[in-house]
């Protein structure tokens, strides 16, 4: 009888003993299976991480080895502009000459259809947009875009012997405004505009020959362009600001190939370079434009 209660206990003891290995074999390969995931995410999360960091510096790497920024533009004074010689002159093409020598890059202007313009500059045929673009929402999610250098207003610009009559209405009036501008959007959507007939032309030059030209009544245009447009003396003495009018208060900025974030940086740090200088303010003033600069 002794015998048997052995042979049971000792049976019983080496069962017990291979359920303890066995359950300590399994926690160890969960132990190590749990511990090459982790590793595994960590990897990934460090290959996302470098990935993220190469694709933001892409652009930057992209204009040294070219060695140019090519700056879309429109023409329209006093922003770019082309003087009898057929010399480019400006604000805007004098403060992105002096921010490309900043980076080392050579400023090159190249104009283009400003209702396509995130189409030329995904398509890299343009490497930024530097032509008195108003920062908006939409525009910051489609492209990177700088710190805001001016500020701006949408303006109606019309014959002078018409500007007391648009004052109080524009009802029944022709409204031309370049596509795709802030100026175009205040005519679709400002209640002002309500009654008028709008259409959109090319550019904002265009929309101002069509007012000198009565094919048009007013016109909608940035107010810097008013500054350096309906000066005495101009091709546009005849046409005037309607003064008491002035929509959509905003800001401009330079803009960037979406994910450009080392570009973006670069191109921050010199513009506020080139302000600390007393370069910009140098620029401005030779435009009339001081009073709305926002980096000095």
């Amino acid at each position: 009888m002794k015998k048997i209660m052995a042979l049971m206990m000792a049976g019983l003891m080496t069962a017990t003993a291979l359920a303890g290995c066995g359950g300590s074999g399994s926690s160890a390969t969960a132990s190590k299976t749990e511990s090459k995931t982790e590793s595994a995410a960590t990897a990934d999360s460090a290959t996302s991480d470098s990935a993220t960091a190469d694709s933001a510096g892409e652009d930057w790497t992209y204009l040294q080895n070219k060695g140019n920024m090519i700056i879309g533009i429109t023409y329209f004074e006093p922003m770019n502009f082309k003087l009898e010689d057929g010399t480019l002159t400006g604000f805007e093409t004098e403060f992105a000459e002096a921010v490309c020598a900043e980076l080392g890059l050579k400023a090159e202007f190249q104009e283009i259809d400003w209702d396509s313009k995130e189409m030329e500059l995904k398509s890299k045929t343009i490497d930024c947009i530097w032509n008195g673009l108003t920062i908006n929402e939409e525009r910051q999610k489609n492209m990177d875009i700088s710190i805001p250098y001016m500020e701006n207003k949408q303006v109606i610009v019309c014959k002078a012997e018409n500007a007391a009559k648009f004052a109080q209405s524009l009802d029944g009036a022709s409204v031309v405004a370049e596509a795709g501008s802030a100026g175009e959007d205040v005519a679709k959507t400002d209640e002002f505009f309500k009654g008028a007939n709008y259409e959109s032309v090319q550019s904002q030059a265009t929309a101002l020959l069509e007012v000198k030209a009565g094919t048009a009544d007013v016109a909608v245009i940035d107010y810097v362009m008013s500054i350096g447009t309906l000066r005495e003396g101009s091709d546009y003495a005849d046409l005037t600001m309607v003064e008491e009018k002035a929509f959509a208060p905003e800001q401009y900025g330079i803009a960037l190939r979406k994910d450009s974030a080392v570009t973006l940086e670069k191109l921050n740090a010199a513009i506020q370079k080139v302000a600390a200088d007393g370069k910009l303010a140098e620029i401005a003033e030779k435009y009339s434009l001081t009073d709305l600069l926002l980096v000095k």
